[in-house]
């Protein structure tokens, strides 16, 4: 080869390389804080929802996108803590699940976007200036609809036949006071006594909490919506169990973990939602403009291995009203 055609060659071939490396080296990558109330293996379920609709999306960790987690591990005091971890990161979008993790991120953070999947009271707790118009940095996705709670304790009186006296679980740090309210309502037009009222919102409070209930001897058990309650699920319905204590739920995990019943909204819906939300952030959305969504699909969910362990008969109309039955 002559040494002209040699250096034409090299020179050639060498062209579309800058332009190449260029393009790797400037290829945004972006970077989403998720900030947890309980672990990675307790989330599973609804984290695999968020990423499958990230990826469906185009986004991809490991590729375009890198999600750096923190776990709250059922302790909402290490919240504030690992949200500033977080913003220290300098993410372009922060996901949180509950009222206190947002609360939390909040507190830490003015600018960057902040995403929450779930909150009872986004309003009441200072998240948001409205749904319609959240204002600030904030946005994300109700947990409550219509008569949610006055649902709740009508499937379950329909459950557990001649049902009078409910024992409530629920927990006051966490804006839990207007479930209480819409519980202590829907009681009222059922003719169902609460009783007795507890509360948890640490961790040491369960043992208490599981003494009062079982010497109050309740026909029934219902909890109250909340992330912090909901890392405790293995205990809480290991405990209605032991009690045999038929119960209602606020998330189907519980009934996937041995608990009775829940109706609740969609949790995957909602963290698939959550990953939409997150995409048009990234492309250049603001969460002033997102408007707070509530819940439309809500599902009731039956375990029917619990219903048979605590010699409950349920009637084919309850199953057939189940939107799933686990058996």
């Amino acid at each position: 080869m002559k040494r002209r055609d040699l250096i034409s060659l090299i020179g050639g071939a060498a062209v579309p390389w800058p332009f190449t490396a260029r393009a790797q080296r400037t290829r945004k990558v972006s970077r989403i804080g998720y900030l947890g109330t309980s672990s990675s293996s307790l989330e599973r379920r609804v984290l695999d929802a968020f990423r499958q609709k990230l990826r469906e999306l185009g986004h991809v960790e490991g590729e375009n996108i890198t999600i750096d987690y923190r776990w709250a591990e059922g302790q909402d005091d290490e919240l504030p803590q690992l949200a500033i971890e977080l913003v220290r990161l300098k993410p372009d979008v922060i996901v949180t699940t509950g009222t206190p993790g947002t609360l939390a991120a909040k507190q830490a953070t003015d600018t960057i976007p902040v995403v929450f999947s779930s909150s009872g009271s986004p309003i009441n707790a200072g998240l948001v200036a409205s749904y319609a118009r959240p204002g600030g940095n904030v946005t994300g996705f109700t947990f409550t609809g219509p008569e949610l709670e006055g649902k709740r304790l009508q499937i379950l009186k329909d459950v557990v036949p001649g049902l009078s006296r409910v024992a409530v679980l629920w927990n006051a740090a966490s804006m839990g006071v207007e479930f209480y309210r819409q519980t202590e309502a829907a009681a009222a037009a059922l003719s169902v006594t609460l009783q007795p009222v507890v509360q948890a919102s640490r961790m040491d409070d369960f043992e208490r909490a599981f003494d009062t209930i079982g010497r109050a001897r309740p026909d029934a058990l219902i909890v109250l919506a909340d992330r912090f309650l909901l890392s405790y699920r293995n205990k809480i319905t290991a405990f209605a169990a032991n009690g045999r204590l038929p119960a209602m739920y606020p998330y189907r995990e519980y009934v996937e973990a041995g608990g009775l019943s829940s109706y609740a909204p969609s949790s995957i819906d909602r963290f698939r939602s959550t990953a939409i939300y997150v995409d048009k952030i990234l492309s250049g959305a603001k969460p002033a403009d997102l408007p707070v969504e509530q819940p439309t699909k809500f599902e009731f969910v039956l375990n029917l291995k619990t219903a048979n362990a605590l010699g409950l008969v349920v009637r084919p109309a309850m199953l057939a009203q189940a939107d799933e039955v686990i058996e």
